[in-house]
C-alpha cells in the first residue's frame, strides 16, 4: 500500500506556510549587520576625521555593549574611545530561537501527515498533541515578536548617529562640527519582526484546521480505508 495517506488538498498541508514564513523571521533577524558613519571635523583640520565607521550585527550584544569606536578629541592627534550603549541580545536570540524551532517543527508535522497519517489520527493522540504545540508556538510567536519589536526600536535609539554624536566629547564644543553621514539601513530588522508577526497570524489560524482533526470537532469523519469491493455477485 502507499504511504502517501493524506489527501494532498487537506488543510493540514496550509502548515506549510508557518514553514516558509518561519524561514524568512529568523534569516532577516539572524543574518543582519549594519554600519552607520559620522564626520567630525575640528576647528584644526588636521585633527578632522570626517568618516567614522561604526558596525554593528546580530545578536546585538558585542555590538552594543562591547563594540566601540575612535573619535578624535580635537586637541592634536589624541582619541576618545566611545562605547555604544545597551545589550538587546535577549529579545533577538529569543525570536530567532521560536523560527528556528517552529521550522523544524513544521517540517516534522508535514512528514507525519503525508507519510505517517494514519498513525498520526490512531486514537486520537497525534491531533491532540498537535493543537497543543501548535497554540504553544502561536503564543510563542506573539511574545517574540512583541519582545523584539521592543527590542528593535531599542537598537535603533542605541545605533542613530545623532544620538551617538552626543556622545563625543569633541561634538559638545561649538568651534567643532559633527554630522551623520549614514544612517543604519534597518529594512532588514523591520521586515524580521513583520514576518512575526505574520506567522502569529498563520499559527493562529492553524489551530483551527489541526482542531477539526481532534475528536472535538463533531464534523471530523474518522480516518477512512477504501472499501472492498465484493467479488461474488448476489444471484
Amino acid at each position: 500500500p502507499s504511504v502517501l495517506l493524506l489527501d494532498p488538498s487537506s488543510p493540514l498541508l496550509f502548515l506549510h506556510l508557518p514553514q516558509f514564513f518561519a524561514i524568512f523571521a529568523f534569516s532577516t533577524c539572524g543574518s543582519y549587520s549594519g554600519v552607520f558613519r559620522m564626520s567630525v571635523e575640528c576647528k584644526n583640520r588636521t585633527e578632522s576625521d570626517l568618516s567614522i565607521e561604526v558596525e554593528f550585527e546580530y545578536p546585538f550584544r558585542s555590538a552594543l555593549h562591547q563594540e566601540y569606536f575612535d573619535a578624535p578629541t580635537c586637541k592634536e592627534s589624541n582619541k576618545e574611545r566611545i562605547f555604544l550603549f545597551g545589550d538587546h541580545s535577549s529579545s533577538a536570540e529569543f525570536f530567532v530561537t521560536i523560527g528556528v524551532f517552529a521550522f523544524l517543527y513544521t517540517t516534522a508535522a508535514l512528514c507525519i501527515y503525508v507519510f505517517f497519517f494514519e498513525k498520526y489520527k490512531e486514537k486520537n493522540k497525534g491531533p491532540l498533541i498537535d493543537l497543543v504545540v501548535t497554540g504553544v508556538f502561536a503564543f510563542m510567536w506573539l511574545v517574540s515578536s512583541a519582545a523584539w519589536a521592543k527590542g528593535l526600536s531599542d537598537v535603533k535609539k542605541a545605533t542613530d548617529p545623532d544620538a551617538v554624536i552626543t556622545m563625543i566629547g569633541a561634538c559638545k564644543e561649538e568651534e567643532n562640527h559633527c554630522r551623520e553621514v549614514h544612517d543604519p539601513v534597518m529594512s532588514g530588522l523591520n521586515t524580521s519582526v513583520a514576518f512575526g508577526f505574520i506567522n502569529l497570524v498563520l499559527w493562529a489560524g492553524n489551530l483551527w484546521f489541526v482542531f477539526k482533526e481532534t475528536s472535538f470537532f463533531g464534523g471530523a469523519p474518522p480516518l477512512q480505508e477504501k472499501p472492498h469491493r465484493n467479488l461474488m455477485k448476489q444471484v
